[in-house]
């Protein structure tokens, strides 16, 4: 008896903080790393490459979207560039480039799929991925605080 108390207590001390802390430190870095535009686009910073989209706050004011274009993987960018443009059933919009850089990647999934936006805005909804050619200009967007701010005092 006292055999398996010690055994399940070295094994259950070994494995579970490991676990636990990748799983700590994964869910604090992307909250860390989220910034947004007053133009209502968000972007995540991993490893020099900004993944950008809209807001929750964008998705529910533009209402169902039934059209995305999205920027051409290789087009080089300002921050402030208009890169796309949403259509919904409501209004059309034009989506700006929160970082300067290279677009390598786009959610092509977007084109078959426009309501992934609504559905998913943050997750499945993303809208392309930036290589950063500044990264510091992340520092100038609002944080998760600010960003909440804004939109109260737009409502």
């Amino acid at each position: 008896m006292a055999l398996r108390l010690l055994t399940s207590r070295v094994l259950a001390r070994s494995y579970m903080p490991v676990a636990r802390k990748s799983a700590t430190f994964a869910v604090y870095r992307g909250y860390a790393t989220k910034k947004f535009t007053s133009d209502h686009e968000w972007v995540v910073v991993e490893n020099g490459v900004g993944t950008f989209g809209i807001t929750d706050y964008a998705q529910k004011a533009l209402g169902d979207v039934v059209f995305v274009e999205t920027p051409a993987v290789g087009d080089v960018v300002a921050s402030g560039d208009q890169v796309g443009a949403i259509e919904s059933v409501k209004a059309a919009s034009d989506i700006y480039s929160p970082v300067a850089g290279e677009v390598i990647n786009v959610n092509e999934a977007l084109s078959d799929d426009p309501s992934l936006l609504n559905n998913s805005p943050y997750d499945e909804g993303w809208f392309a991925k930036v290589k950063l050619s500044n990264p510091s200009e992340v520092d100038d967007l609002l944080d998760e605080a600010a960003y909440n701010e804004l939109i109260a005092s737009d409502e």
